[in-house]
């Protein structure tokens, strides 16, 4: 490796890019490209919103005849397959580079080395490598979408003094203050979708959008655990269906259908998003076979309190989690669970009628629900609502990201207590570093990889 002094440093500004786009560009990653001249940046550009056009060719475009002789600095390997663009080591070569530097090599096997190879074939010379692990973070629900077949999961919980998360019955409490929630806001816009239990949705009746001035296009698909299709019809998630998505993941057993495959989901993920955010529809549902692979008995990961592997497939036999009892608190108007098929088709028809999305496939198998969501172009998911949906991703291994926010309020009594604190996080994760938003303090933790 023949690195500059500067290299570390564009590469830096270069990772920083991609970050501008996070959870915006659809089914590509938000990819960050410089073109150096000299020590002088003369193009610099992230992927496009929709996925298209990737970084290269626009910072080339930017670059121009400064491009030939110059250095490129990538956070991914460029691709080297023509797809819906050509390939972007193709434009580098055309351009004249006579250098690319690269954070993370990519796992696509339509890609991975190819590009590298292209490149030096070419005669362009080639370092790998560079802030890697920055890289990689910037990229982490990508790679976890190619590597592991399902969404990157960041679990986000806001914790009282007093350990508690909420008050019963009251639903939506504010714990944390306006700094830490605009943060929260930002996460929601750089994630693909947003998942909450039907107890919080039931309990708290929350938007789960983005709010933020400028950011409101930027909000996430919204989904919502929820077996017995006990989701108000009036509630704000479904008076707002047709704006932002809504995904119910109902039982297999309220289906109106029966599977034609023991086991499998009569209903898998619909192409909800891609007139909406941009995701391409091309990503199609995965096919009966590779659903049933998925619902292998041997190929589930048990399920254990002391589980930490954010891989499915390792277990030598299903351990079902059991259900979230007591997750539906209280009977709001609309939320009562439907008594009897008459009531469950009403309920249903309602539902779809005002714009949401019902899915069927066991919402206490996010094993198998995670690869649905992975299938639809999901990269990232954020688990923001309920305790035991908190507890339900944990207990499976399914967390690779903990954001954990302490507040100096105090819930009393009759609060619900935390599944999670900062004396007990499970093991297998690191702590990447304790951030302050006014009164308010985040400790984040990774999955060690």
């Amino acid at each position: 490796m023949s690195l500059t002094p500067d290299d570390e440093g564009f590469m830096a500004v270069a990772i920083r890019l991609s970050r501008r786009h996070l959870g915006r560009t659809a089914t590509n990653p938000s990819v960050g490209c410089l073109i150096v001249r000299d020590g002088v940046i003369v193009g610099q550009a992230v992927t496009a919103l929709g996925g298209r056009p990737h970084a290269e060719p626009q910072a080339l475009a930017e670059a121009g005849e400064a491009a030939r002789g110059a250095t490129a600095y990538v956070t991914l390997e460029p691709c080297s397959h023509h797809g819906k663009t050509p390939p972007c080591a193709e434009a580098l070569i055309a351009y004249g580079v006579a250098r690319v530097v690269i954070s993370v090599t990519d796992p696509d096997p339509r890609v991975s080395g190819r590009g590298i190879s292209m490149l030096r074939d070419a005669g362009i010379e080639v370092d790998a490598g560079v802030l890697e692990a920055e890289g990689r973070r910037s990229l982490a629900s990508y790679l976890t979408r190619q590597t592991k077949n399902r969404p990157y999961v960041t679990l986000k919980l806001a914790v009282s003094a007093d350990g508690m998360i909420g008050r019963a019955g009251e639903g939506q409490v504010a714990i944390t203050g306006p700094e830490a929630r605009a943060e929260v806001q930002a996460l929601r816009a750089e994630t693909d979708a947003i998942l909450v239990g039907i107890g919080t949705a039931i309990a708290d009746d929350p938007l789960l959008t983005v709010r933020t001035p400028g950011l409101e296009a930027q909000s996430p698909v919204r989904i919502v655990l929820d077996p017995s299709l006990a989701l108000p019809v009036t509630s704000k998630l479904v008076a707002t269906a047709r704006e932002v998505p809504v995904i119910v993941v109902a039982s297999e057993d309220v289906s109106p259908l029966t599977a034609n495959v023991e086991g499998l989901p009569p209903s898998v993920l619909p192409d909800y998003r891609g007139g909406t955010t941009g995701l391409d529809p091309s990503f199609g549902p995965p096919t009966r076979g590779e659903i049933s692979k998925e619902q292998d008995p041997n190929s589930l990961a048990p399920v254990s309190n002391k589980s930490t592997s954010g891989n499915v497939g390792q277990g030598a036999g299903p351990q079902p989690i059991s259900p979230l009892v007591e997750e539906m608190p209280g009977r709001t108007e609309g939320g009562n669970a439907p008594a009897d098929a008459a009531d469950m088709d009403s309920r249903r028809a309602a539902l779809e009628a005002a714009g949401v999305e019902i899915v069927y496939c066991n919402p206490y198998h996010p094993e198998i629900l995670l690869p649905a969501l992975a299938t639809r172009g999901i990269s990232s998911l954020l688990v923001e609502g309920g305790a035991k949906t908190a507890r339900l991703f944990l207990e499976a291994g399914l967390v690779d990201r903990i954001q954990l926010y302490h507040a100096p309020v105090i819930i009393g009594a009759d609060g619900i207590e935390s599944p999670l604190g900062a004396t007990d996080i499970p093991s297998g994760f690191a702590h990447m570093g304790t951030r302050i938003f006014g009164a308010d303090r985040l400790d984040e933790y990774e999955r060690e990889s």
